[in-house]
């Protein structure tokens, strides 16, 4: 770890982000955002994985978003890509090793309200791990026993709908409920989803916000929504339809990022 942290101290020439950004899919757009950017694609950084997922760039960008230094991952492993629900350990432990201190996760995600449609953005207020993978299974000593009671940093959960508030975007909280993938969800599930008091559903995230607190890092997570739930509209799902909704709530969810950040920093 320490050899890719020092590698990424040498690339970013001087820069020391606090805050980073991991982007789901078909979210790559919002490093449009950030000035004087430095790409590094992830097949340069030793350990970090290649997603082989469509709408995943695979690449470290840092630069500024507003007047603040930030690193964006572009695209992440899914545990359904291997089977690994350790995919994004590695670059977690990095992250945390350049003295990141807070990290936003973002997805794509299927809304379980009719109030809520494709283009929405959602602030996740909790999670429901119903794959019940766990990225620290395996991990050794009393550090394992990560508390979860407070998982979303609730002051970064307040600095993220004021912004919202100040740029004048619609911004919905909820509960995320983690599906394994890659197959999506079938009506049934939908409906069960929604009496155990999801939200939204999707295929990452819940993981890292696991790693996230595991290595001591603030976290606050978001979902652009892309769909409704199976069986809500009577249509089929695609990923198709999740890299074309994406970029629509993709763009809010840019403007919230930004004004959060140069607002007061994270």
């Amino acid at each position: 770890m320490r050899d890719v942290a020092d590698l990424l101290v040498d690339r970013l020439n001087g820069l020391m982000p606090r805050c980073a950004v991991v982007l789901g899919s078909g979210l790559g757009s919002l490093v449009e955002n950030i000035s004087d950017p430095v790409r590094i694609p992830y097949r340069d950084l030793p350990g970090f994985p290649v997603s082989g997922v469509t709408g995943h760039a695979g690449e470290l960008v840092a630069g500024h978003l507003g007047r603040e230094p930030v690193i964006m991952l572009s695209g992440r492993a899914h545990y359904y890509e291997k089977g690994d629900p350790r995919a994004m350990r590695f670059p977690i432990e990095v992250l945390k090793g350049l003295g990141v201190q807070s990290i936003v996760l973002t997805n794509s995600a299927g809304s379980l309200r009719q109030d809520m449609p494709p283009g929405s953005v959602m602030q996740i207020t909790d999670h429901i791990n119903y794959s019940g993978m766990n990225p620290l299974i395996g991990e050794e000593g009393d550090r394992r026993f990560v508390g979860m009671t407070n998982a979303y940093d609730a002051e970064l959960a307040t600095d993220m709908r004021n912004a919202a508030i100040r740029c004048g975007i619609p911004l919905f909280t909820g509960v995320y409920m983690w599906f394994s993938g890659p197959s999506f969800e079938t009506p049934a599930e939908i409906r069960m989803a929604r009496t155990l008091g999801a939200d939204a559903v999707g295929m990452s995230t819940v993981p890292e916000v696991i790693l996230a607190r595991f290595f001591g890092l603030r976290v606050a997570a978001a979902s652009v929504i892309t769909n409704f739930g199976a069986g809500m509209t009577g249509e089929e799902l695609s990923h198709e339809e999740t890299k074309d909704m994406a970029p629509v709530g993709g763009r809010r969810l840019a403007a919230i990022l930004e004004e959060m950040l140069a607002d007061k920093g994270l």
